[in-house]
């Protein structure tokens, strides 16, 4: 009795190829699986691990510190600047009127009225625009004694000091170690004194000039500044 092949799923039998005996074809060898091509490079994650959450979120602290430090620091910064800024503004603010022109008249042109300084020895206060460098120059007019109406640069020939008006005279015997019986210009920076009651040499003219040195050591009297009277009015016309 012929045993019945039983049928192997895993084996299935070989096909009948025309013009090829069947034992030909047992004896061929099966041909080898290929297996998957190996990679030279690894995966990223096979090389080196992903980074943990908690490194990203320490990374975005460190930004958010830092960018925090910045502003502050730029804030301080702006605010020492603003405040150094002020202090500067308030220590070169002006201390009298005199640094401030528009409080004061400007010459060439009209600086007040007689009945501003109609007592002996009253001034008052203006600037004179120099012809030479265009700057404003503080300058004085003085009702002297014999009515007529004398101004003066404030500022030291050939110098730079400012000049003041003293009409105190216990100062003058102070200050000056000079006595006198009315109102002097003073120099703080020499200590010379100037009497506008009398003349000196000096004018550009060779002339004499008011405001001759009674005490200490000057280069001549105070440059003149000529004044017009019109009617009420006192107008500083030129300074020499």
């Amino acid at each position: 009795m012929a045993v019945k092949k039983k049928f192997d799923p895993f084996k299935p039998a070989q096909p009948s190829i025309p013009g090829v005996p069947a034992a030909a074809a047992a004896k061929r060898e099966p041909e080898p699986e290929l297996e998957p091509p190996v990679s030279e490079h690894p995966p990223a994650s096979a090389s080196r691990g992903s980074i943990p959450s908690a490194v990203w979120v320490l990374l975005g602290l460190i930004v958010v510190v830092g960018f925090g430090v910045w502003m502050f620091s730029s804030s301080s910064k702006s605010n020492s600047t603003s405040q150094a800024d002020n202090s500067a503004a308030a220590t070169a603010a002006p201390v009298d009127a005199e640094s401030q022109p528009e409080r004061l008249p400007i010459a060439p042109g009209i600086i007040g009225a007689t009945k501003d300084i109609e007592k002996p020895w009253a001034s008052k206060r203006f600037l004179f625009r120099s012809d030479v460098s265009t700057h404003l120059v503080p300058a004085l007019v003085v009702h002297l004694p014999d009515g007529q109406y004398w101004a003066v640069s404030m500022i030291e020939p050939f110098g730079t000091c400012r000049l003041e008006y003293v009409t105190d005279l216990n100062e003058l015997r102070t200050e000056y170690n000079f006595t006198a019986n009315h109102p002097m210009i003073g120099d703080p920076c020499t200590h010379a004194v100037y009497d506008l009651l009398q003349y000196d040499g000096g004018a550009p003219n060779g002339g004499l000039v008011r405001g001759a040195i009674v005490h200490g050591a000057g280069v001549r009297p105070p440059l003149a500044i000529e004044i017009d009277v019109q009617g009420n009015q006192l107008r500083a016309v030129r300074m020499e």
